[in-house]
C-alpha cells in the first residue's frame, strides 16, 4: 500500500468529518447512533481516541518487520471480544465526559488528525509501528485502519444527525480495495449492481444485508472484517 496515498486519503477524510462537526448543536451531539450506546459526542471522541494512538506508536522504536496486514489487523481475536469491546466504549465515553462541550471535542479531534497527518508525512516509506495491540505493522497498513474508522464512523455520524455522507473518494476507494482484495477487485462491485457508497454500507454493517446477497457477496471474494 503506497503510503503516500493513505496519508492524503486520511488528510482528506480527516478534515471532511472535523468541517462536518462544527456547528453541531448542544441537542444534536446527545443525539443516538447506531454504535450503541454512544451518542454523536461520544463516537467522534472514539475516533479522536483511536486516531490518537499514532504519536506513541510513531514515537516508540520500529520493530524490525511489519508481520500483519491491514486485513489480518481486523483478525475476531481478543482486540474484538466483550471486554475489550466494553473498554473501548468506555474510554470513548470518558474522553467525551472531559469535554468542556461538542464544540470543544471538535476541536480537539481536529487538532489531534493535523498532529498525526503532520507526523506520518515525515514518516519514510516502509517505516514500520507497533500497535498496542502488539501487531508489527507498515505504518501505511495501520493508517488504512485508522482510514477506515473515519470513514465508516463519518457514515454513523451523518446518519445519526440526519446529513448526507461527507464520505470523499478517495476514503471510499481505499476501503473499498481493502474489502475487495485491490483495485482488481472492483468488477465485483459492477456485478452487485450496487453504487460505491451502498457496497460500503453493506459491507461494515450500515445497511442490512440479505441473506442472498451475503452469499452473493462472498461468491465474489468480498473481505469480510471484524470490526468492533
Amino acid at each position: 500500500m503506497d503510503q503516500g496515498r493513505v496519508v492524503e486519503a486520511f488528510r482528506l477524510e480527516a478534515g471532511q468529518l472535523a468541517r462536518a462537526m462544527t456547528g453541531v448543536s448542544a441537542a444534536e451531539w446527545r443525539l443516538p447512533t447506531r454504535c450503541a450506546p454512544w451518542t454523536v459526542s461520544e463516537l467522534l471522541a472514539h475516533v479522536r481516541v483511536v486516531i490518537a494512538w499514532l504519536p506513541g506508536m510513531l514515537a516508540a522504536p520500529a520493530p524490525p518487520r511489519a508481520e500483519v496486514s491491514a486485513v489480518e489487523y481486523y483478525r475476531p481475536d481478543d482486540r474484538f471480544a466483550p471486554g475489550t469491546n466494553a473498554a473501548r466504549i468506555a474510554l470513548a465515553q470518558d474522553h467525551a465526559a472531559e469535554q468542556l462541550s461538542g464544540a470543544a471535542l471538535a476541536d480537539n479531534f481536529n487538532t489531534t488528525w493535523q498532529q498525526v497527518e503532520r507526523l506520518c508525512q515525515a514518516e519514510p516509506e516502509g517505516r514500520v509501528v507497533r500497535t498496542r495491540h502488539g501487531d508489527p505493522m507498515l505504518l501505511s497498513e495501520f493508517l488504512l485502519t485508522r482510514v477506515v474508522e473515519v470513514a465508516v464512523h463519518g457514515l454513523d455520524l451523518a446518519d445519526a444527525l440526519g446529513r448526507e455522507p461527507w464520505l470523499t473518494s478517495q476514503a471510499a476507494d481505499l476501503v473499498q480495495d481493502l474489502l475487495l482484495g485491490g483495485p482488481d477487485g472492483a468488477p465485483a462491485l459492477e456485478k452487485l449492481g450496487w453504487s460505491q457508497l451502498r457496497f460500503l454500507r453493506k459491507a461494515t454493517g450500515r445497511e442490512p444485508i440479505t441473506e442472498e446477497e451475503a452469499l452473493e457477496v462472498s461468491s465474489l471474494g468480498v473481505r469480510w472484517l471484524t470490526l468492533g
